[in-house]
């Protein structure tokens, strides 16, 4: 049996002209349209809620990928952007490649993968058979992955760049690791994105690494809101506070991603799943209001006690 969207049957319930009254006061919260910020150095506008491709991407058993279609489906239908891939995953970048040839509503998809490589001409050859593989014929971000030869590959993608073979550059970390080196290079160097990892459990880059994007007018992409599904062992058999209605929130997943996107610095975060019903309630997180500085805090202090 299909599931639908919120946005679907929010536009059915329009349609019909539904009175106001007469919808579920879940529905109703929910706007068409995703929230969205701006990317720092050109304005342009990115959803808050973007998707991730590790692990769950990289699949080779043709069913396996036939699961994935629906949810890749989903993630256009509830107004899903940007996609983040890697060579370091495998199949993921072959496996989304071939599937974005079968989805709808693909128009505003904003492409981003990685270099994960040692050397300037292995790192071209390696970004080239990512084109290929996504195919996509220009990637709207490319990032040099975990740091890995950062100096070489800023060279080369600084120069695409400039070729317009892509759109903007960055780097990105996870773990928690190479901060102090990250400092360094967001400090000294023209970037338009870096992507590490944030959620409400690890809070240490709100100390340096996000007032220094800020700074530098940089994008921040935050990977692992979910603490790879730590966060959800912490909250099994907790009941989710009333109050996180204020915020439009239906669920512990929805809590974090919130909570994610909710700090001011914070662009897009790109949880990874392969389940239709979680992408659906991952994108449920892109709508309606987001927690202020004070409803932050209460989660914090909330989440802390559990």
């Amino acid at each position: 049996m299909r599931q639908f969207s919120r946005r679907t049957l929010l536009k059915v319930l329009c349609g019909v002209g539904l009175a106001a009254g007469s919808a579920p006061s879940w529905l109703l919260a929910k706007s068409l349209d995703p929230i969205k910020k701006s990317i720092p150095v050109s304005g342009e506008k990115l959803p808050v809620i973007g998707m991730g491709s590790s692990r769950t991407f990289d699949v080779s058993e043709t069913p396996a990928r036939s699961a994935l279609l629906p949810v890749l489906q989903a993630f256009f239908d509830e107004g899903g952007g940007l996609i983040d891939s890697s060579p370091m995953y495998g199949n993921a970048e072959q496996v989304l490649g071939d599937l974005l040839q079968e989805v709808d509503n693909k128009q505003a998809m904003f492409a981003a993968t990685k270099v994960w490589i040692e050397g300037k001409q292995q790192g071209i050859e390696q970004m080239q058979h990512s084109m290929q593989r996504m195919a996509v014929k220009r990637f709207d971000l490319m990032q040099i992955h975990n740091l890995r030869d950062w100096r070489v590959h800023l060279e080369t993608l600084n120069n695409w760049k400039n070729e317009g073979r892509i759109r903007y550059i960055g780097i990105t970390t996870s773990h928690g690791r190479f901060h102090h080196q990250l400092e360094v290079i967001l400090d000294s160097e023209p970037l338009d994105f870096v992507q590490f990892s944030y959620n409400i459990a690890n809070r240490e880059v709100e100390k340096r690494l996000l007032p220094l994007a800020r700074e530098r007018n940089i994008a921040v992409l935050v990977n692992r809101p979910y603490a790879r599904g730590e966060l959800f062992r912490v909250v099994k058999g907790k009941t989710l506070p009333d109050w996180a209605a204020e915020f439009d929130c239906n669920s512990w997943g929805q809590y974090f991603l919130k909570y994610v996107v909710s700090h001011a610095d914070v662009t897009c975060t790109i949880p990874a799943t392969s389940s239709l019903k979680h992408m659906l309630d991952n994108m449920g997180a892109g709508f309606g209001r987001l927690p202020d500085a004070a409803m932050r805090r209460r989660m914090e202090v909330y989440f802390a006690g559990l």
